[in-house]
Formats: C-alpha cells, structure tokens, sequence
C-alpha cells in the first residue's frame, strides 16, 4: 500500500509542472522501491535502470498479446470499431508485432533500411542540416524547435521514404496526430483526430505505393516493395505501416532529443562551452543528451506470462510502464546521474530500447543529430536561449513546444 501511495504522490503526468521537470519524481519512485502500482493508468511503474533493461529483453512480455491471446482471453476490452484504421495500421507496424510477423516484418525491412542506405544519406542530411541554419542565421534567431528540430528529420524521412518535396507538408501532422494515441489515456478527441489521420496517411501511401509499383525509384519505398526473403514480400498494408512507423518513430525522438539537448545546454554552460571548445566531443555529447533528458519517458509491455518484481507477483493481462526517463537517472548504473557531462564515458542509456524492439533507426537518429548539433555549434558560437520553453501538451512523447534563440 505504501508503495502504491508513492506512485499516486510521485507520478503525475498530466500536470504541467511534473512534465516540465519530472526527474525528482522519479527519484522518489526509485527510492520507494522497484515497482509500483498506478491505479489512473491501471499499469504497473518499473523505475529502475535494471528492471527496465531486463524486461525490454524478456520474452514473457510483448509490446501486443494478439500473438497468443484474443482480447477477452486476456481479460482486455477490444478497441472500438471506428477506431479501426488507426488500430489496424498501428497493429500492423513492426513496433507493435511480436512472434513470426515480427521476426518477418523486420527481417525483410532491414534488407531495405541498410546501414549503406543510411549512410549514404549523409551528404543529403548534411545539406539540409546546413539549409535550416542559413535561415537561422539570417534571421538573427528564431524558434529552435519550429525552424531547426522538426523540419529536419521529417525532410530526412521524407527524402528516404521518396515523398515528393511538395508533400512533404503534410507528415508533421499526420505524425503528430496518430502519435497522440500513445499518450496515457488518450481523449476521444485525439482519438478521432488519429483515425482520420491514419485513413489520409494510409490513403495517400497507397498512392504512393501504386506509383512506384509501376515506376520503382531509389528510395526506401520502392526498396520495401522489392524486399524478398525466401518467396515472402510485404503485403501493400505492411509497407504502409512500415512507412508510418518510420516517419513517426524516426523523427519525434530525433526531435524532441535536439529540444531537450539544447535546453539542458542552456542550462549547463560549462558543458555548452566545452562542446564548443572541442566539437569532437560531439558523438559522446549525443548519448549523454539522449540520456539526460530522454525524448520517450515510457515503453509499455504486456505481461503475456506471469512475473515477479521484488516479490510482487504481476499477472498475466497487466501492463507494465517501463519508465526509461527514471531507468536514465538510476544512480546505480550513473555516476552523479543529476548531472550533464558531454565527456560521460560510459553510458549504457536505453533512450533507443533494447532486444528485439531495440529502435531500427537508431543509426539514422544519430547521424541527424549530430549534422544539426554540429552545425550549430560551427557556425552559431554565440547562440543563446532568450525565453524559458514551455512544454508540449504530451508527456510519454516529451519535448518543449518551442525554444526561442538568438544567435
């Protein structure tokens, strides 16, 4: 009981403040013990460094439980039907498989997301990188986040995927909208908007898909549809999924980890300057960036069989949240874990995952961050923040609204 009160003081991720700044919470939760029962979620919090990187490896859980188990079979209610195109394209994206599709699905996927294809994009992420700062410079300033953080990795994405430059526009909001589905209880207004952006996405893949059908490009699109492994191929569902999941999951930690970079290196001046002082601290500073204010504060998991947790039985059909944000501040993994320091050596963060889930861009992740970083640091030596930020209304996808600059 009392580590259940814990939670319901420590935890709130709905409030403003507690998103804003929720490692004290954290703190508190690890310290009140391993595990803790959060009955407004009606999940279990695992908060510790350990726990979390064991579990993401174990096999008695899944990201779904449709692989073994009908809803009513696990004691779950079925999504409502007219939440269906969100759930079917969700269901369908290589995150949320387990068992053979997953194995399939990511099988055939890296066969086409390469690290050649990846580092082959270099030049283009270079240039892009380099674009959205000459417009920074120019105008003495701006939004980090509106001008900097978003266009950059979408435009990456795009550019892989092969979307057309004049379409590109309409990513951010699809993206931002089925993403809302990941929050802690999501409303029924963010549901309809996730649906009726999963049927335009969705709609306009298949366009897409059509096209390179009869007309294969360079480009990961086409590169999915070709994808053959022993007779099998992603069925046209599939490749829209995997495009989905791509432009979500590939840009909004690449986003929120260069808001949340840059605002702790606002804060930690000693480590902006030694950055700046020596740039080949840069890919070390990443990780450390990525760690000390993780872009993705929560992985859910499925209990597909039953497990223990310090003497807690959890039971098949309850739902872990696995809490990376406080796993990254674990004191018995880092050393002064409060504190930034670009020159950290070990850094065994999981802002990207592990096992089978571990996130399939993470290569690409970081060759954005580093390109956008980098040229900051290179060509905007006086930059500094002239506003506090305020944070995003989510809070599992976490990052400020906007970051106010002058250069």
């Amino acid at each position: 009981m009392a580590a259940h009160t814990a939670a319901q003081a420590a935890f709130d991720p709905w409030s403003a403040e507690f998103a804003a700044d929720p490692y004290p919470g954290y703190a508190r939760l690890r310290e009140a013990g391993r595990v803790h029962w959060f009955e407004p979620t009606r999940q279990w919090l695992v908060p510790h460094h350990a726990d979390v990187g064991a579990l993401l490896r174990d096999r008695r859980l899944g990201r779904t439980y449709r692989h073994r188990f009908g809803h009513e079979e696990f004691g779950r209610t079925p999504p409502p039907p007219e939440y269906e195109p969100f759930t079917r394209l969700n269901d369908s994206g290589l995150l949320d498989l387990e068992g053979a599709d997953h194995t399939r699905i990511r099988r055939l996927i890296s066969q086409a997301f390469t690290p050649r294809t990846v580092a082959g994009l270099a030049p283009a992420v270079a240039r892009l990188a380099r674009e959205l700062v000459d417009g920074l410079l120019a105008d003495g300033g701006g939004d980090l986040m509106s001008e900097l953080a978003e266009p950059l990795p979408v435009a990456v994405i795009a550019e892989l995927l092969g979307v057309p430059a004049a379409d590109r526009g309409l990513l951010r909001p699809w993206s931002a909208a089925i993403c809302g589905m990941y929050e802690l209880n999501p409303d029924e207004e963010t549901a309809r908007r996730a649906v009726r952006a999963s049927e335009e996405f969705s709609a306009y893949l298949s366009q897409l898909i059509a096209e390179r059908r009869s007309r294969p490009a360079d480009d990961l699109i086409s590169g999915l549809i070709a994808a053959c492994d022993q007779g099998e191929r992603l069925s046209e569902h599939e490749v829209v999924a995997t495009c989905v999941l791509l432009l979500n999951a590939g840009h909004e930690a690449t986003v929120n980890t260069t808001g949340n970079g840059w605002w702790a290196l606002f804060r930690h001046p000693d480590q902006l300057a030694a950055l700046r002082a020596d740039h080949g601290l840069l890919p070390g500073a990443i990780e450390e960036l990525m760690r000390y204010d993780t872009p993705l504060q929560l992985f859910e998991r499925w209990v597909l069989d039953d497990i223990e947790i310090d003497g807690t039985v959890i039971p098949r059909g309850a739902e872990l949240a696995l809490l990376f944000g406080s796993a990254n501040r674990d004191p018995a993994v880092f050393r002064a874990p409060e504190r930034l320091d670009v020159t950290r050596p070990d850094n065994p963060h999981l802002s990207l995952g592990a096992g089978i889930h571990y996130c399939l861009g993470a290569p690409l992740a970081r060759l954005e961050l580093a390109a956008s970083f980098g040229e900051l640091l290179r060509r905007a030596p006086g930059l500094r923040l002239i506003a506090e930020p305020s944070w995003k209304r989510g809070f599992v996808i976490r990052g400020p609204r906007e970051l106010l600059i002058e250069l």
